[in-house]
């Protein structure tokens, strides 16, 4: 079996500046995993993740769909990196994001927050940027944000557009779509 991560994250997030003292954290971690021979997501999870230097924003609510509530119940940073690594082999298993903001962002707080990152390293191992490969393959001008991409797939929209969990289920899709089209790179798990 060849497995591939599919990550996106939910960060707190304001209309314009955050309050002082606050900075983006991780909210939502949204996983798929993709069986990249037998070509289907196997699984999708969605990890709630409890932020200690900002909070919920009612901007980021009506993006998300998260409150403050919600996340509140959700666990530390820590023990969201622990089970991705435990549960999930985030430390071996390649992965994939749309874009490179997701590993970006668990890169910073693993700092900040004095946690290792759970994916390895260096920060770029294993990572493939979904977005820089679906734009290559379909021989675009502009990186599509992945609404866009997904109409232009062909593909429908799965779910609540800005939830972790759902959001990492249509990238999956897309990574799917560039698998048909042997357009995902091997050095990636394909």
């Amino acid at each position: 079996m060849s497995l591939l991560n599919v990550i996106d994250v939910e960060a707190t997030c304001w209309d314009g500046q955050p309050p002082p003292g606050s900075v983006n954290e991780i909210i939502e971690i949204g996983l798929t995993v993709v069986d990249l021979r037998a070509r289907r997501r196997v699984s999708r999870h969605g990890i709630l993740v409890r932020p200690t230097r900002s909070t919920v924003s009612p901007f980021c609510t009506e993006l998300t769909g998260l409150t403050q509530a919600d996340v509140e119940r959700g666990m530390t940073f820590a023990e969201a990196c622990r089970l991705l690594v435990d549960e999930h082999g985030a430390a071996e298993r390649p992965w994939a994001s749309w874009g490179d903001y997701d590993r970006r962002q668990f890169a910073r707080q693993s700092q900040a927050d004095r946690v290792a990152y759970p994916f390895g390293y260096p920060v770029e191992r294993g990572h493939t940027n979904a977005k820089a490969v679906f734009t290559t393959a379909r021989g675009l001008r502009r990186k599509p944000g992945m609404s866009q991409a997904l109409q232009i797939a062909g593909l429908p929209l799965e779910g609540r557009h800005h939830r972790g969990e759902d959001d990492a289920w249509n990238i999956a899709a897309l990574v799917l779509d560039l698998l048909d089209r042997d357009a995902w790179p091997a050095a990636a798990g394909g």
